[in-house]
């Protein structure tokens, strides 16, 4: 039988609260068994561009890299944010050690085709190395990933955290029995989204398609359910979405997402 893994993706809304980083940081360190912890920032990474008179680009939710742009992200995602979550989890004895995608060559991926739109150096991964992660984790290490990859070429690449934490979900479950939680500030996908309570509590690929056709599921949810569902057609277990109370075992209001 294969040993647990969870996988938990913090979006920045999240990061940006001091009171929910710490509350979320405290019950992710008091999660039993092998564990691994994704990141964005994109927020953060916003008003520092801001401050520094660098525009920040986007296209239907999606960020456009420039290497102006770039060049903040690293700072922000792999410098400043992904450190500072690996320093709070070290304080609530979670031995947590930062990643990007480049570390270990774990995380391998290509520039974007250039469609309608250039993306810039933005990342479609092609392939995350389980085996060494799994080293790490029995080693008692926790790894904490940033939104961020590598073409192998020298070249870094941002890439969505959604996207990455899917990814790293379908490598591990090889190896491991794995869930994937999706945390974010609301507590799961909601009927109505001016009731924050209203929510679907599970949902499976054929009432998934009842949701798109009702518009209960749209705009910035449409590639977050895109991810959960890639990641359940391969082979990961489970798939959750919620806000930071999900990972308390007494939580029950919450989306469970099955195939």
């Amino acid at each position: 039988m294969k040993e647990k893994l969870s996988i938990i993706k913090i979006g920045g809304n999240v990061i940006e609260n001091e009171e929910e980083l710490s509350k979320f940081l405290t019950s992710f360190s008091q999660l039993k068994g092998f564990k691994i912890l994704v990141h964005g920032g994109g927020k953060l990474a916003t008003q520092l561009a801001n401050q520094l008179g660098i525009e920040s680009k986007m296209f239907q939710g999606r960020r456009i890299t420039d290497a102006d742009s770039l060049k903040i992200i690293t700072m922000v995602y792999a410098g400043l944010t992904n450190k500072n979550i690996v320093a709070k989890l070290q304080s609530n004895n979670c031995n947590a050690i930062g990643l990007s995608g480049a570390d270990g060559n774990i995380i391998k991926a290509h520039k974007r085709p250039v469609r309608d739109i250039d993306f810039g150096f933005v990342g479609d991964i092609e392939n995350v190395d389980a085996s060494i992660i799994d080293q790490l984790l029995t080693i008692n290490l926790t790894p904490v990933f940033c939104a961020m990859s590598h073409n192998k070429h020298g070249q870094l690449l941002n890439t969505n955290a959604d996207t990455i934490a899917s990814e790293i979900a379908i490598a591990m479950s090889t190896i491991y029995e794995t869930t994937l939680y999706y945390c974010f500030e609301k507590k799961g996908v909601l009927m109505d989204v001016n009731d924050d309570n209203s929510v679907v509590t599970e949902i499976n690929s054929e009432s998934y398609k009842q949701l798109l056709f009702d518009d209960v599921i749209a705009d910035g949810m449409l590639p977050k359910m895109e991810n959960c569902f890639h990641a359940l057609k391969n082979n990961v277990k489970k798939v959750c979405i919620g806000n930071t109370n999900m990972l308390d075992s007494q939580s029950k209001l919450f989306t469970t997402l099955t195939l």
